[in-house]
Order: C-alpha cells, then sequence, then structure tokens
C-alpha cells in the first residue's frame, strides 16, 4: 500500500464543521452544530472562533447562531465558475446582452437552491436588488421555476438526485402562503401545473412576481446525460422588456440555451 501523505489533521477536523453548516438548511446553534460534527461544543468553539477570523464563519449576535461566511462565499463561487459549462455560458452572455439589451445572469443548483454565479448588467437596465451568491426563490422567480421544473424530471434525478427540492418547494409554497401571497401557486397541485408548463414551453417566466415592475425569463442548459447543468436568466423593467413568450427577449434567450447545451454534447429535445 503507498505510504499516506502527510496533513494537518486539525484542520482536516475543523473542516467537518464547515462540512455541516454547507449541508445544513439553515444557522445552526453551537450544540447542534458540534453533535453533527461529532464533537464537544468547547472544541468547535475554538475552531469557529478561527473561522471567524478568516470569514468563513459568522455568529449572529442576536440569536448566536453559526452559518457560513463570506469568505465562504467567495469559495463556493470561485469553484462554480470554473465548471466548464459556466466559462461557455459566461462567453455567450456579451453578445446576447448586444441582441436583447437586457440584465443578463448565469445560476446552478447550490446547497440552498438555485444560485446567482455571474452577473452582467445591461447599461439601459433597471437596477435590480441582487447579488452574486443570492438564492432564488423557487416558486417566485423564473430561476427558481426553470431549476424547480427540470429538476423534478425523472431523467433529471438518475444519476444526480436532488432529493431536497421537494421538501424545499413544499416549505416555500407555506411560506408564501402564510404572506397570502396571491401572484404564486397556492397548492402543490397548482405548482405541479406550472412546473408542466415550464416544460412544455422549454422556458419559465415571471411577470411583476419577484419584483415590483420586473420580469425575467430563465432558459435551462443541459448536459451530454440530459442533467440541467444551469440556467441562462433575462431581467427587465417591463418599460422596455418584452415579456411575450416568442418575442424579442425569450427568443434568443432560449436560443442560446439550446446552442450551449448542444455544444455540451446534449441531444434531447
Amino acid at each position: 500500500m503507498p505510504a499516506q501523505r502527510a496533513g494537518i489533521q486539525s484542520v482536516e477536523v475543523g473542516f467537518s464543521l464547515l462540512q455541516v453548516l454547507s449541508a445544513s438548511p439553515g444557522a445552526l446553534m453551537l450544540r447542534d452544530l458540534a453533535a453533527a460534527a461529532g464533537m464537544s461544543a468547547a472544541k468547535a468553539h475554538r475552531y469557529l472562533v478561527s473561522f471567524q477570523r478568516l470569514e468563513l464563519v459568522t455568529q449572529d449576535p442576536g440569536t448566536t447562531r453559526y452559518d457560513l461566511g463570506p469568505a465562504a462565499l467567495k469559495l463556493g463561487l470561485a469553484s462554480l465558475s470554473r465548471l466548464d459549462s459556466v466559462k461557455l455560458a459566461r462567453q455567450r452572455l456579451g453578445p446576447l446582452m448586444e441582441q436583447i439589451g437586457q440584465t443578463l445572469a448565469l445560476a446552478v443548483w447550490g446547497n440552498q437552491g438555485p444560485t446567482i454565479v455571474h452577473w452582467e448588467e445591461s447599461p439601459q437596465a433597471v437596477t435590480v436588488n441582487l447579488r452574486l451568491g443570492d438564492v432564488m426563490p423557487l416558486l417566485s422567480s423564473a430561476t427558481g421555476l426553470c431549476f424547480s421544473a427540470f429538476m423534478a424530471q425523472p431523467s433529471a434525478g438518475r444519476r444526480h438526485p436532488h432529493d431536497r427540492l421537494a421538501p424545499l418547494l413544499k416549505n416555500e409554497l407555506a411560506r408564501m402562503q402564510k404572506l397570502a401571497r396571491k401572484d404564486v401557486p397556492q397548492t402543490m397541485t397548482e405548482v405541479a401545473a406550472v412546473l408542466e408548463e415550464v416544460r412544455q414551453r422549454g422556458l419559465a417566466r415571471v411577470v411583476d412576481t419577484l419584483l415590483p415592475g420586473v420580469a425575467g425569463f430563465c432558459a435551462p442548459v443541459f448536459d451530454a446525460d440530459g442533467h440541467l447543468v444551469l440556467g441562462m436568466v433575462a431581467m427587465g423593467s417591463l418599460a422596455s422588456f418584452d415579456p411575450a413568450w416568442d418575442g424579442a427577449v425569450a427568443r434568443p434567450l432560449a436560443a442560446a440555451a439550446r446552442q450551449l447545451s448542444a455544444d455540451l454534447g446534449f441531444t434531447g429535445a
């Protein structure tokens, strides 16, 4: 057997805390975080102090809960941006923006849902309160609807199952019901109908749902195995954005996503 390379055990032990946080749906109390990582609270606290100094972890002063910090986000975004599909997509956004004149973005599936990993704002576009690393809602954003629709397909889950999609949808639906939102699906039956329409059209759209006066489309990009690898997003003010399914924004966006899918080896419809 080849000799195992020497390493720093404390780094490996401490990393288990970051792994627990990355898999958690939200911030954690010290006792729960330590227990999930298999260490004492006192030991976990020492690691967390160092992680806070490095901005890998943050602690909410009100709740005392721990969560991933800005440095962890930067590492994650850097890793995601190195994916070939993201690189290829970024190369196409410039010409596409010139064609449609709207803000464009790329999203991939992260630990908490569809996550914005690249953003290019058109000079004439409306300013939107979105940032790199933002996780998009599943029911009120075109990005979320696109991922929900195409990840739910059997072909999208054979090799890369996303078992968390269904509970995430149910949790978000419950939140929308508490807020009495009438501009999103009200039941899981309605959710299923909306997602089926997205699959039939090959494109997701929202108008005046995510942000007032703003419309958006998201087109899916698939790899050679038929898995959804990213969403190409277009967003803009209704004053200048064409929200028609076959309009000046939807057609070029969908065509660019289809071409990128083909370049990645996808041969499906």
